[in-house]
């Protein structure tokens, strides 16, 4: 991953924060037929000072990513946050140098680990129990698999195969104009937050944020 020093972000908590809020993954393996793909929902497990362990989450039992990649493969998750183009407009030196370019402000995840597949239709549930969890948290009222007939569960479970992801590596680049002057950075972060995407205004509350703590 490609991680300039003002933009890399290695903090557990923000880390974490990120893939709760945008915990769909794109996830990569080297299968038996060359690089195979899926999309797919995961948790983060953490361990000591909060890093981030396992990845957590299921697949379909007819997708075709859990039997091409294979039990023990390494796979690379990649967790997609808010994004945004900058315009040279938005920084004042453009009117005193001309000397600026456009630019992708942006929060990206890359994290390699090792996948363990568990394929026993006893023993998938907390695989897709974990992520419901997570994202039911906030809700009033919150939906749990326990609402739902066993027997429906239990039929679900043979359609499912569980991953658990030992993280060896997890990486984040959090660009957010951090390399810019106070003006220049000021300018993105107004111009940002006049956009009509809210990915945009999104990362405008962010650099706010960022400026804040400093």
């Amino acid at each position: 991953m490609y991680r300039p020093a003002a933009f890399a972000e290695d903090d557990p908590v923000r880390l974490g924060a990120l893939i709760k809020a945008h915990p769909l993954a794109c996830l990569v393996a080297h299968g038996s037929n060359g690089l195979v793909a899926a999309h797919v929902p995961l948790v983060a497990e953490t361990g000591a000072e909060g890093r981030i362990v396992h990845l957590v989450g299921h697949l379909a039992r007819a997708n075709p990513f859990w039997a091409e990649a294979g039990e023990g493969a390494e796979v690379l998750a990649v967790f997609t946050g808010p994004d945004a183009y900058v315009s040279p407009s938005m920084y004042p030196s453009k009117a005193e140098h001309g000397r600026v370019v456009p630019t992708w402000n942006y929060q990206r995840i890359e994290a390699r680990g090792l996948l363990h597949l568990i394929t026993e239709a006893s023993q998938v549930r907390p695989y897709f129990e974990a992520p419901t969890d997570v994202m039911e948290a906030e809700r009033a009222p919150a939906w749990s698999v326990d609402d739902a007939p066993e027997a429906y569960v239990r039929q679900l479970s043979l359609g499912v195969v569980g991953l658990r992801i030992a993280v060896t590596v997890i990486e984040g680049v959090f660009k957010l104009s951090q390399n810019k002057s106070g003006a220049d950075y000021d300018g993105v972060q107004s111009g940002l937050a006049a956009e009509d995407a809210a990915a945009a205004r999104t990362l405008s509350t962010l650099m706010t944020d960022a400026k804040g703590s400093a």
